[in-house]
């Protein structure tokens, strides 16, 4: 058998189409539609052993096998089968035969599992009237939803079905000798999940009263033989051919390493394995010398240490080219440093003393302090964001002018990050910037104003740096004098830097003719809750000064307040 034959057969087992070819290998189409929509089946048979391997068998219909195990595929395979088949497979009817003065309670007590009441009339049990389904449940509850009282609530369940069922002239039908193929497109395009079967249908397959009613389909019985059908063609297709059976998968699997293989074949790749092992083998280096009491660890600790802060600094530096998370870098700096002072530096004997971990504790919690106070920050800012507290500024945004826009932008950001902290500020000015500006090229010339007038406005108070929030917190500057002397400063860095980036602003009517939606009214609690934290955040200096007591006290005790 040639491998232009055996690719064929591998494609029409595997996959899920309208008919599947099997036809060079003696094997000819399992199922198709015939010109009439009927479907003729055309189905497997086993070659001679004398027949030439690339002989092609020209007969359109070949009866089944009698030993079932020769047979490919079963007798109306996949999407060709026809509807009477798909019934067959289920086993039952689909549906629960309703009457229509029965209540829409005891009708859903009798469905079951995975099908819908067919609701005929109560005089002509022949007549049917419709069909009652879960979409049409959905419509029941939603109005119930809106009942006022418990007792006109339950009068929609107590009420008849047929008040509630899809009638009959919005049916959509199958016919016995339709094909799933059909099936499943009717019912994709009438957005439905479940089609009755009857002997006629009428035109674009509607509802003929006095049609006699065989079942229901549903979509989920349909997919479920068609899932069947194509994983029996391919075991089949493995016992028939067992040679066959691994070989796309085997092929896949070698096309995955050779595309691996040549991802790796690149210098950018090398250049990151030498890294991650000479990291790897500096690493292992360094655990070695703490684990033996390296005496040389003893003598040169100072020495260590050093080498330890450069090398976890290069990597935070570098992170982007080693592709090391900086976070994690510090830490395990941190952890060599420590474990280096506290059982080689000194006297030490290799145990840390009380000397040291009391000296941990303390540096655990100023680092605890500035923790708190950012977090809680942080969280504030996210509640006011939450509640899209800062329309109150963005919505008096309404100049056309791109450097007048500019400027706005500018101060905005300047005085909002001296108050809140400029991170946080320039992530929210940022996702501002794409509701304003609708041109890209003029987006990132804003957004870099925004970095500059963030870092400028955050210098000049406690509260807008983390730098400075640190020195803050351990009482290295006080509030009064850092915003008095810091003011001016900072203020002409910012008209500076955004007379000297506004230059390269070119005026168009882009913002006059932007099609972005415009802004929202902020509804009252929005307004509320902006006021309130930017009073509260301003109030946090305050307690310091009064109490004496850490800021992150007045900071959590805010967003407590908040929430």
């Amino acid at each position: 058998m040639t491998k232009r034959v055996l690719s064929q057969l591998v494609v029409s087992a595997a996959s899920l189409s309208l008919t599947a070819a099997f036809a060079p290998s003696g094997l000819t189409n399992i199922a198709h539609l015939s010109s009439n929509n009927h479907l003729a089946t055309r189905i497997s048979a086993p070659l001679s052993s004398s027949a030439n391997s690339d002989e092609v068998i020209d007969a359109d219909i070949i009866a089944l096998s009698t030993n079932p195990t020769l047979n490919l595929t079963p007798e109306g395979y996949g999407f060709s089968s026809p509807i009477s088949r798909v019934m067959k497979e289920s086993g039952k009817s689909g549906y629960y035969r309703a009457k229509s003065s029965e209540s829409v309670v005891d009708v859903m007590g009798k469905i079951g599992k995975n099908e819908v009441a067919l609701v005929f009339d109560e005089e002509n049990d022949k007549e049917l009237m419709g069909i009652f389904t879960d979409f049409d449940f959905i419509r029941l509850s939603t109005e119930q939803a809106r009942a006022r009282t418990e007792e006109e609530s339950a009068t929609f369940m107590a009420a008849p079905v047929s008040s509630f069922m899809t009638t009959a002239d919005k049916l959509i039908c199958v016919e016995p000798t339709s094909t799933a193929s059909q099936a499943v497109a009717i019912m994709t395009n009438n957005n439905v999940r479940h089609t009755v079967l009857v002997d006629k249908c009428g035109p674009n397959f509607s509802f003929v009263p006095g049609t006699s009613v065989n079942g229901v389909v549903s979509m989920e019985a349909l997919l479920r033989l068609i899932q069947s059908d194509n994983r029996l063609s391919y075991d089949k297709l493995s016992q028939k051919f067992p040679g066959l059976a691994n070989k796309p998968i085997e092929q896949m699997r070698e096309e995955l390493k050779s595309q691996a293989n040549a991802l790796a074949n690149n210098e950018e790749t090398a250049k990151k394995d030498i890294i991650r092992v000479g990291t790897a083998i500096l690493g292992a280096g360094s655990i070695a010398l703490y684990a033996t009491q390296s005496a040389w660890l003893s003598s040169h600790a100072e020495l260590a240490m050093i080498a330890i802060f450069l090398l976890g600094y290069i990597g935070i530096i570098f992170e982007e080219v080693f592709e090391f998370n900086k976070a994690a870098v510090a830490l395990l700096m941190s952890t060599g440093l420590w474990v280096t002072y506290a059982d080689f530096y000194g006297e030490s004997t290799g145990i840390a003393s009380a000397n040291v971990l009391e000296q941990l504790k303390e540096q655990l919690a100023e680092v605890s302090d500035i923790c708190f106070f950012l977090l809680a920050a942080s969280a504030i800012v996210e509640v006011v964001d939450a509640h899209q507290g800062f329309k109150v500024v963005t919505n008096l945004i309404t100049t056309k002018s791109k450097k007048g826009l500019f400027w706005v932008i500018g101060f905005l950001t300047f005085f909002l990050s001296a108050i809140l902290n400029n991170l946080t500020v320039t992530i929210v000015m940022v996702s501002l910037l794409r509701k304003l500006v609708p041109n890209d090229n003029d987006r990132r010339l804003f957004g870099a104003m925004v970095v500059v007038a963030a870092n400028a406005g955050g210098v000049w108070t406690p509260i807008g740096d983390v730098t400075t929030t640190m020195l803050w917190i351990n009482n290295n500057l006080s509030t009064i004098p850092t915003v008095t002397e810091l003011f001016l400063p900072s203020l002409v860095c910012l008209v500076a830097s955004l007379f000297f980036l506004v230059n390269n602003i070119e005026e168009d009517s882009s913002l006059a003719e932007s099609t972005l939606p415009p802004p929202s009214p902020l509804a009252p609690r929005g307004q509320v809750v902006f006021w309130t934290g930017i009073a509260s955040l301003l109030a946090v200096p305050v307690f310091a000064e009064l109490t004496g007591l850490p800021p992150y006290l007045a900071m959590v005790s805010i967003f407590a307040a908040q929430r």
